[in-house]
């Protein structure tokens, strides 16, 4: 009998220490709207990018990817970036997708133009490049060096 009532705490004590880690896992999951001014940018290919990816400037993390959808009429992917409000872009700003390293994700790096004229809260970069496959470029250049591997067999 006494087992049976050290069993029935012990399950008692797992399902409230998993009734917490639910908890946390709940309230660190959450996706909130940092402090900052939206601004929006359309890529050709946005693969690897999604809500709270990081938006850098000279690889100092600036704001982070705040919603990614796409637009029916151009089939682009229209990402909207959360910037820091100590933070202003020139209108002429670009924006690329750049990956963080072989194995590493995807990050928007943003480069500064030269015009004076700031982009307004709610605003878009124009000037932008979408995220480079790189398995499709391996597999370019492997096909690319078997063809002229090819050529100069025949000779």
């Amino acid at each position: 009998m006494q087992r049976n009532v050290i069993e029935t705490v012990m399950g008692g004590v797992v399902l409230i220490v998993a009734a917490m880690f639910v908890g946390i896992a709940f309230r660190s999951g959450t996706v909130t709207t940092p402090a900052g001014y939206q601004v929006t940018a359309e890529f050709d290919d946005a693969s690897g990018m999604g809500p709270g990816s990081e938006v850098r400037m000279s690889g100092v993390k600036i704001g982070t990817v705040y919603s990614q959808e796409l637009d029916p009429e151009t089939y682009f992917a229209v990402v909207t970036l959360n910037i820091s409000d100590a933070i202003r872009l020139p209108r002429d700003t670009s924006a690329r997708i750049i990956s963080d390293g072989l194995l590493g994700s995807n990050f928007i790096a943003l480069e500064p133009g030269g015009d004076e004229e700031m982009i307004p809260p709610g605003g878009e970069i124009t000037f932008t490049q979408g995220s480079i496959n790189v398995v499709d470029l391996l597999g370019r250049f492997i096909f690319s060096a078997a063809a002229v591997g090819g050529d100069k067999k025949a000779d």
